[in-house]
């Protein structure tokens, strides 16, 4: 379990190869001037938060980022992956928001490398209020979990988008090892905080997990 607070280009060519079985991520996507506003110009109460990380990843950036990633395993569920320079696939994986009236968009969409036919998840958004939402693009825990059952022999999970852990909780929930970059300190910290009490109530590899969560809390420092 190893936990980086970097850009993720400066972390990727500094893992192993064969360290990775699969990545598991969300990059940023669909961020911009029309999706920070809702309808009648009212600014929703995530838009400081897009605007301010936004420069920081800019698609071609973000785009490069991502096939980096994708070099380090042959098995990848990448969400928004319609927004990136991607090679077709057919086990493309849709979250369905359920919710119509009040979601800016009532899907979203995964490409991955699972050669299966489009499967879909239905979960609404609106859930994420009772999972105490930290992140401006969160995605509920049910639904990386869902993921995760599609990655049947992958013990080790890569998200170079770490956000605010969610995919680091479904790793432990599932018996899996995991590791995460975020490069914003803020939410670095949170998914720390998550992903400690987690392991504090799954504590599924015993001294072994014990003995890494050490090397966890000291590569934090690293945020910039």
């Amino acid at each position: 379990m190893k936990l980086y607070c970097a850009d993720c280009l400066e972390i990727l060519p500094l893992l192993e190869p064969g360290s990775v079985d699969a990545v598991v991520t969300d990059p940023p996507y669909g961020m911009g001037p029309k999706v920070l506003h809702r309808p009648g110009g009212k600014r929703n109460k995530w838009a400081k938060l897009f605007s301010e990380g936004a420069p920081k990843w800019d698609m071609e950036t973000a785009d490069k980022a991502l096939h980096l990633s994708l070099s380090m395993a042959a098995i990848a569920i990448v969400w928004g992956g319609q927004f990136y320079s991607l090679p077709k696939s057919r086990g493309w994986l849709v979250w369905d928001k359920i919710v119509r009236k009040f979601s800016s968009g009532h899907c979203e969409l995964a490409w991955t490398t699972l050669e299966q036919p489009i499967r879909a998840f239905n979960y609404s958004r609106g859930q994420l209020v009772y999972e105490n939402k930290l992140h401006p693009t969160q995605k509920p825990l049910p639904l990386m979990l869902w993921c995760l059952n599609f990655l049947h022999d992958s013990v080790t999970i890569l998200d170079p988008f770490m956000g605010s852990g969610t995919t680091g909780v479904a790793c432990i929930r599932t018996g899996r090892k995991f590791i995460g970059i975020e490069i914003e300190r803020k939410y670095f910290d949170i998914a720390v905080k998550r992903i400690k009490a987690e392991l504090e109530r799954f504590p599924l590899f015993e001294d072994k997990v014990i003995a890494e969560q050490a090397t966890l809390f000291e590569e934090s420092d690293q945020c910039q």
